[in-house]
């Protein structure tokens, strides 16, 4: 750095201006950490009746994204428990399960009718409502709904979880019917798969929690049972039952950790189960368990790599018109 010739005063101003500045420059200082901060073991907000089912994290703005049954809009909470509305639609009546489609900029929402939208529910969407809504992340603003209940517009319906391969396609679970739905990047709808084996009893949750391998397949969980299957998405009909050590009863929410490590929430036993599999999920074992308050889990979000929180959603006390309604919900750190 050169300066010009000045005065004397004024030199040895600048001389110790650049001094400071050479200090400032080069040091490396040993003892100067730079740290971040820890992730909080737990995130409670209070939204008096809000019941939310799903829970995605946008690491892009440091937000968790939660649905709700009772709302049906999309809320954002940060980690000291400040909660916002992010989404909302007169489409929306019960928010289930999301998924956030970073790579492309969406908020992938299953939406449902169990009933518990006073202000919402119809006679004609109760039970028989399935839909797909897809938000922009940045802006919230609603890019596609596609109602896929209007397929089989005879049977019950109710759209749980929703899982994105790497094309952009999107795959949904219905609980009340045995039925994956696909819905390809441009937004058109067809039955994936449709089977009476992933049927469930009248009245009882069926397939739920789905995610996409790598491997070029489905994991899906089917609570009434407990399963797990495997369904290959170029040739789904020749799905198989994952074999376990035993049923995972209330099966819901489902978070791939890695190729061979899958987490399950299981809401019925209030617990987070880590499966792996050594064979490309032909088989699995428990390796680790996680238990959780009895405040009925749902599903799961992935946060900062490798680590994933689960959100007490305390569903049952919506099931048992529980009043005072439930106001503060927590999204837990899982620690195996």
């Amino acid at each position: 750095m050169h300066f010009p010739t000045l005065p004397a005063r004024t030199g040895f101003f600048v001389a110790a201006v650049s001094a400071a500045l050479l200090v400032t420059a080069c040091s490396d200082d040993d003892d100067t950490v730079t740290s971040t901060p820890a992730l909080p073991d737990a995130v409670a907000f209070t939204q008096a009746g809000l019941y939310p089912e799903g829970v995605q994290y946008d690491a892009s703005r440091s937000r968790f994204l939660v649905s709700s049954q009772t709302r049906g809009a999309v809320g954002q909470v940060t980690d000291d428990g400040t909660y916002t509305q992010f989404a909302d639609d007169p489409a929306l009546i019960s928010t289930i399960g999301m998924r956030v489609d970073e790579g492309r900029n969406r908020l992938l929402v299953a939406v449902s009718d169990p009933g518990y939208n006073t202000t919402r529910t119809t006679a004609a969407t109760q039970r028989k409502l399935a839909g797909l809504a897809i938000f922009n992340l940045t802006s919230g603003q609603r890019t596609t709904y596609v109602n896929l209940g209007g397929l089989r517009p005879t049977q019950n319906h109710f759209a749980n979880d929703i899982a994105v391969d790497d094309q952009g396609n999107a795959y949904i679970t219905d609980s009340f019917s045995p039925i994956i739905y696909k819905v390809d990047a441009q937004g058109t709808a067809t039955i994936f798969l449709e089977n009476t084996q992933l049927a469930a009893p009248a009245g009882m949750f069926g397939l739920n929690g789905i995610v996409y391998h790598p491997g070029g397949y489905l994991l899906v969980a089917k609570s009434d049972e407990g399963a797990l299957f495997k369904i290959p998405l170029t040739n789904p009909t020749a799905f198989t039952k994952v074999t376990l050590p035993q049923a995972l009863t209330g099966a819901d929410g489902l978070l791939l950790q890695d190729n061979i490590t899958l987490q399950v929430v299981t809401n019925a036993q209030a617990k987070v189960n880590r499966l792996v599999s050594a064979d490309g999920w032909t088989s699995a074992t428990v390796s680790g368990i996680f238990s959780t308050p009895p405040q009925y889990p749902t599903t799961l979000a992935r946060r900062e790599g490798a680590d994933s929180y689960v959100l007490y959603s305390n569903l049952n006390a919506l099931q048992a018109n529980q009043n005072p309604p439930v106001s503060v919900f927590t999204i837990a750190r899982v620690k195996f």
